[in-house]
């Protein structure tokens, strides 16, 4: 018993750290940059799909997250659910 919360506890830290660590690169990496969408990119193909994209919605999150960060809202969000996810994959392992 003990040994599988420390597992599923290390689990859950280390998910929300990869969470935290990896949204921006990923952000980054389809195309939503400090300089505006990139031109050919998933980002922009997302732009013109879901046009005309609204204040709050899906593509204009992401910009934002893409120019300045995820703030601290986003980093306490991504840092929850990369712990969900590792403390449920080692849950769901473990039995």
């Amino acid at each position: 018993m003990a040994f599988s919360l420390i597992v599923g506890g290390t689990a859950a830290v280390v998910g929300g750290a990869v969470a935290v660590a990896a949204a921006p690169v990923v952000v980054s990496a389809i195309g939503f940059s400090s300089s505006g969408i990139l031109a050919g990119s998933l980002a922009s193909s997302m732009m013109s799909t879901m046009a005309p994209t609204v204040a709050g919605g899906v593509v204009a999150t992401l910009q934002s997250v893409g120019a300045a960060g995820m703030g601290t809202a986003g980093v306490m969000s991504m840092a929850a659910s990369g712990a969900a996810v590792g403390g449920g994959v080692v849950a769901a392992i473990m039995g």
